[in-house]
């Protein structure tokens, strides 16, 4: 097993989503009604070292791919789609889910871990940071 470099480069793109969803479980209060959210995602690539480019990722590539994740949730109810079938959408959750979605795309670049952070409002978020699956 390798150490960690305790250096590390990284990219960030954003963007949003507006989606709507509900809740089970009484923990939730009055979420467990249908109500609305919009996200500010932000998707951080991070690697031990730049590429021959001299890049983490490339940016436009970056944003178009967060673009592509985000695009089948965006004005969509959550509870509607079978993905999230019985599943609590929470905050946190979709941190995990959408960062499982961008890893799977990343192929062969430098990028060895990612964080999504998503933005409920100015005064709350949530975010996600794991290797990207193989490095």
């Amino acid at each position: 097993m390798t150490e960690r470099s305790t250096s590390e480069f990284s990219l960030s793109v954003r963007d949003h989503i507006m989606i709507a969803h509900s809740f089970s479980g009484s923990v939730f209060g009055p979420a467990q009604r249908l109500h609305g959210a919009t996200f500010i995602v932000t998707a951080t690539f991070m690697a031990p070292q730049l590429d021959e480019h001299h890049l983490v990722i490339d940016i436009g590539y970056a944003r178009d791919l967060l673009r592509e994740i985000l695009a089948p949730l965006d004005y969509r109810n959550l509870d509607e789609l079978p993905e999230f079938d019985g599943v609590n959408t929470t905050t946190e959750f979709l941190c995990q889910y959408i960062h499982g979605r961008v890893a799977q795309q990343l192929g062969d670049s430098a990028v060895d871990r990612l964080r999504i952070e998503l933005g409920e409002s100015h005064v709350a978020w949530a975010s996600f940071t794991a290797p990207v699956h193989g490095r």
